[in-house]
């Protein structure tokens, strides 16, 4: 997914940004994955199909997008954690509106939800089309893929499942190496 472009159209205008960093959550054995709990009302969209949204709320305050794997009863999902802004950078300060800079407007899961708009209502939606997509981008070059081990959780915490672009200032702060 690195190198592709997330973008959200609301009726303020179209928001997006190129993927420059991704976790994975592989189901109910990963114990840091929603699934991990089982099937709920909050993780429902996380076992639909491959190409959808699950968009979740966290610490009562932030919303997370990720896009959902595998095959339906699989839950799976990739987390979205940082975006450069690419469209609708003046939406993006409006909807953030205490960020001076490009760097803080997406480098994060939470951050990258607000600039775009993107809410628990686009959860389960299809990612081939708007409101919500993810569209191609530019390749982004094996040697400069960096992984590491996850950040921000506690179970399952030292599987390398985080995806970054090597270098790149817009991806959140955290650990750079395994």
């Amino acid at each position: 997914m690195l190198g592709t472009v997330l973008e959200c159209e609301t009726e303020d205008g179209l928001a997006s940004g190129i993927i420059v960093e991704t976790e994975a959550y592989l189901g109910e054995h990963d114990l840091a994955c929603h699934a991990a709990a089982g099937r709920t009302a909050r993780t429902e969209a996380l076992y639909g199909p491959p190409g959808t949204s699950y968009v979740y709320f966290i610490y009562g305050m932030y919303w997370c997008f990720n896009a959902v794997t595998r095959e339906v009863d699989l839950p799976s999902a990739v987390l979205v954690r940082a975006l450069e802004p690419l469209d609708g950078i003046a939406l993006m300060h409006k909807r953030r509106p205490r960020i001076k800079n490009d760097v803080d407007l997406t480098n994060g899961p939470g951050k990258l939800c607000a600039a775009l708009g993107i809410d628990g209502s686009l959860s389960g939606k299809s990612l081939q089309r708007t409101p919500l997509r993810i569209r191609e981008g530019d390749p982004v070059p094996d040697e400069s893929v960096e992984v590491t081990t996850r950040i921000g959780i506690t179970k399952s915490a030292d599987w390398p499942l985080r995806w970054l672009v090597r270098g790149n200032r817009f991806v959140s702060r955290g650990k750079l190496s395994v």
